[in-house]
């Protein structure tokens, strides 16, 4: 079957562009003169307007400068999209000194630069943004300048509830910062692998091209083949004696081999493409072959029924999904993998077993999630063989497109190994469309 290599999927490091960065800087700048405004002139409080606006003014001059020296649309390192986060938690620390730390209930806002890095930069950087982020609010604790209120019914918190609040922004980070990183995390891993899916698709659709392209060889080959046959012939009969008489012979049997060759090619599909359609009986076969030489017996039974044998399509979905999840039976089992096929005339179905240890409890409720594996030999010993655990998932994703439903199971005590059940509606296995129909 065809692999992906490691090389080709691994998690490429996060870029963020600049632009995006930039976006969010100005909201906050605007965001921030729109309440020192409010408050100073709407609500009547005395702020330190001045040094609350040059903080602000400093952060739109940094904006300026970036926008106009660098490419909006450059996806910046995550180290630099980082420092540009650090920096917004250390502007909005520097405005939460000068209005009341803690007790500002914009206090709040240092979630959002580390939400913001758990989608944008990687968990290392994360989690410096965090500390960052804990180590302002825990300084705003303890220094700071009086909350702008009214002078003539101040307001007093207790320490207690500052340190409330104090402990509520701590675990707020904490808490959205790993969810949004996780999040964020296995929505990248499915793009990953329904990139590598695409990829795998692709290298077997080109596969079965080559059925096309070797009947056209065989089809144009044919006319000058013999003509090469019957000119050797004739002048085989010109010449009876002499060392061009040998030649000649050999010259029209080696033409005769390849108009021989070409015959079988052209006969392999009564529809003239070869391997253009196919019984599930030669599905199983094809998809079996590749396996037979591992030391592994397998067995093949396929129930007879009063239903005509299904005929599909050569699917290279079908094919790779089959013949991957085959591949992990062979890798697993102990002695033996059993193929066994039955159909009706609204069902096509073929289970694969193996006598293997089986799908442990934690990886079955899981199974077919993308980077999921968990290689073992007969002995449950880790194998040398490591991948990205993306076989699985791509195998059952291809199959599941083209209208199968595929389940996992582990057989009954007192045997043991794994059980995938593969299902077709007939109507769908038989489709005359030789590409995946989409049942999203």
């Amino acid at each position: 079957m065809t692999d992906v290599a490691a090389s080709d999927f691994r998690h490429p490091r996060r870029h963020v562009r600049l632009d995006t960065i930039l976006r969010l800087r100005w909201l906050a700048v605007l965001g921030q003169l729109a309440a020192i405004f409010i408050v100073t002139e709407g609500l009547q409080f005395d702020v330190p307007v001045v040094p609350c606006i040059s903080i602000v003014a400093g952060s739109a001059m940094l904006n300026l400068v970036l926008q106009i020296t660098v490419n909006p649309m450059e996806r910046l390192e995550p180290a630099y999209a980082a420092g540009l986060l650090a920096l917004n938690i250390v502007e909005l620390a520097g405005l939460l000194f000068l209005t009341g730390g803690l007790q500002n209930p914009f206090s709040f806002l240092f979630l959002a630069p580390v939400l913001i890095g758990a989608t944008a930069v990687p968990v290392r950087l994360t989690v410096g943004l965090g500390l960052l982020a804990v180590a302002c609010a825990s300084i705003l604790f303890f220094f700071h300048l009086p909350l702008p209120w009214d002078p003539d019914d101040p307001l007093a918190l207790p320490p207690i509830y500052l340190l409330g609040i104090w402990l509520s922004i701590v675990l707020a980070i904490g808490v959205t910062g790993l969810y949004s990183f996780q999040v964020t995390e296995e929505a990248r891993k499915l793009s990953d692998a329904l990139a590598a899916t695409e990829l795998v698709l692709t290298r077997e659709q080109h596969l079965t091209q080559l059925d096309g392209l070797a009947a056209a060889a065989a089809h144009e080959l044919g006319t000058p083949l013999s003509t090469i046959f019957l000119i050797s012939r004739e002048l085989e009969k010109t010449v009876k004696d002499g060392p061009l008489a040998s030649d000649l012979k050999t010259l029209r049997e080696q033409a005769q081999r390849c108009r021989d060759i070409l015959g079988k090619i052209t006969q392999l599909s009564s529809t003239g493409a070869p391997f253009d359609r196919m019984k599930l009986s030669e599905l199983i076969e094809e998809t079996v072959a590749p396996h037979r030489d591992f030391g592994v017996a397998l067995k093949v039974r396929i129930a007879v029924t009063a239903a005509p044998e299904p005929i599909g399509s050569r699917n290279p979905a079908i094919l790779y999904g089959v013949g991957n999840i085959l591949e992990n039976a062979v890798d697993f089992a102990r002695t033996t993998v059993e193929v066994n096929a039955w159909w009706n005339n609204d069902t096509v179905e073929i289970v694969i077993s193996d006598d293997g240890p089986g799908i442990a409890p934690d990886i079955l409720k899981r199974i077919g999630e993308p980077y999921l594996s968990r290689r073992r030999g007969p002995d449950d010993a880790p194998t040398e063989r490591q991948g990205l655990g993306l076989g699985v998932f791509i195998a059952r994703t291809l199959l599941e497109r083209t209208g199968a439903r595929v389940s996992f199971t582990n057989r009954i005590f007192p045997d043991h190994g794994a059980v995938v059940q593969i299902a077709w509606p007939r109507r769908l296995f038989e489709a005359a469309e030789t590409g995946v129909e989409s049942t999203s």
